[in-house]
């Protein structure tokens, strides 16, 4: 060591002399980000303002974050599977489930905010609710649990509105994943094929031997085994983050009506019957049998 160069004080790291520290013409992090704005979309409404309303606000925004994130991969998952790429496609579901328990870890989080924490800004939600969440809604369309009658909450938000409608309209990603079984010789039946897409999936009987053949047939090519594996793992990842859910409201606010008027505890509780593919269920009582 020379003295030139003498050694770093001890805890303090040198800048390496190639690293850009002027960015009053180049692209910086903040900027590429836009993090003047992400930063400063934070609001509390408490008066006086309450500490732990910040947590509240930054859970719930990060939350919808991570569901735009959830709706890009999808509708490249089912756009994927229409051309009949279903390695790539299954590469967007995997980082879907990845988000998932993300979002489910998430609510250990908000689980810190204690009763009479939440009780002293509560207020000043007014009827602001998850249930509002447009995104949720739009997740939840794309993978089946359709519902014309959820546009009207969003009568006074025409993006959200146009989105919802849109994807209303729009087969689903298991209605694309059995397009594409169909186009590989599966007899997935006719009517199912051509269904009505606006209409919320319901189970059909006769489209498990289809899955069956799939799981059973050491000739069925791995990726459909896969892709039913992954939209099975998809499920149960959401059925964890509703429970989680549950559970975080139940800690918090006990079972006390929402602030978006339902019922709270036992309107989540209703949620849990829910299920997208349940013929990917159904399918295991008859495996090896």
């Amino acid at each position: 060591m020379t003295a030139e160069h003498p050694p770093a004080a001890s805890g303090e790291r040198t800048i390496e002399e190639s690293i850009r520290t002027d960015f009053r013409e180049a692209l910086s992090y903040g900027r590429y980000l836009d993090l003047d704005r992400v930063l400063a979309a934070q609001h509390p409404l408490s008066r006086p303002e309450h500490h732990d309303e910040m947590l509240f606000i930054i859970q719930h925004q990060t939350s919808e974050l991570w569901l735009k994130l959830m709706l890009h991969e999808l509708r490249e998952s089912r756009r994927l599977m229409d051309a009949d790429d279903l390695g790539k496609a299954l590469k967007c579901l995997a980082r879907v489930k990845a988000i998932q328990r993300t979002m489910t870890e998430q609510w250990s989080v908000l689980g810190t905010l204690t009763p009479r924490e939440y009780a002293q800004f509560r207020g000043a939600l007014g009827n602001s609710s998850g249930f509002q969440s447009y995104q949720y809604r739009a997740v939840e369309f794309i993978l089946g649990n359709k519902n014309r009658g959820m546009l009207k909450v969003f009568s006074s938000e025409p993006q959200a509105q146009e989105m919802l409608s849109t994807l209303l309209d729009e087969p689903t990603v298991y209605d694309s994943f059995l397009h594409t079984l169909a186009r590989a010789g599966y007899n997935v039946p006719q009517d199912i094929l051509g269904r009505d897409v606006t209409q919320a999936w319901t189970y059909r009987a006769d489209l498990v031997p289809v899955f069956k053949d799939i799981y059973e047939s050491a000739d069925a090519p791995w990726g459909f085994y896969e892709a039913c594996e992954d939209l099975v793992d998809l499920e149960d990842n959401f059925q964890a983050w509703r429970f989680r859910h549950l559970r975080t409201v139940q800690r918090t606010i006990g079972f006390k009506t929402g602030t978006g008027g339902s019922t709270g505890v036992d309107f989540l509780k209703r949620a849990l019957d829910l299920t997208f593919f349940p013929e990917l269920y159904a399918v295991r009582t008859l495996i090896g049998t």
